[in-house]
């Protein structure tokens, strides 16, 4: 007998935060996928701004913001990274051990110098452009 939605999400309820935990792992190594909110990094040498090709930049009004270094509190930096884009642990720390590195694409100007102040204050150099 299939279990229903309804019926599967009050079960889920019921368990210990570490049972769901296990759960997740089950289903991310079972359907080769991750829990993790999808982040684009650009790759060392990728994107940037001459003569680039690939059409008109909307400079303006989609801008991306990358983290130059974390500087002395890495830790606080990565903390900042992990609440900007969802990443799990390990995935902000390689983003911020593996400096620069874009931490949000595609966002506006406004947004952008709101996540460049939060990583600037928890110690880390970043540029928006």
């Amino acid at each position: 007998m299939a279990m229903t939605t309804e019926e599967w999400i009050e079960e889920l309820k019921e368990i210990s935060v570490l049972e769901l935990s296990e759960r997740i792992k089950a289903l991310e190594e079972a359907f080769g996928v991750t829990a993790a909110a999808p982040v684009a990094v650009a790759a060392p040498g990728a994107g940037g701004g001459d003569g680039g090709g690939g059409g008109e930049e909307e400079a303006s009004s989609e801008v991306t913001v990358t983290l130059e270094s974390a500087g002395d509190k890495k830790i606080q930096v990565i903390k900042v990274v992990r609440s900007i884009t969802g990443l799990g642990l390990k995935e902000a720390k390689a983003l911020v051990d593996e400096a620069p590195n874009a931490v949000k694409e595609n966002v506006a100007p406004e947004e952008a110098e709101q996540i460049k102040a939060q990583l600037e204050e928890a110690g880390g150099e970043v540029s928006v452009g």
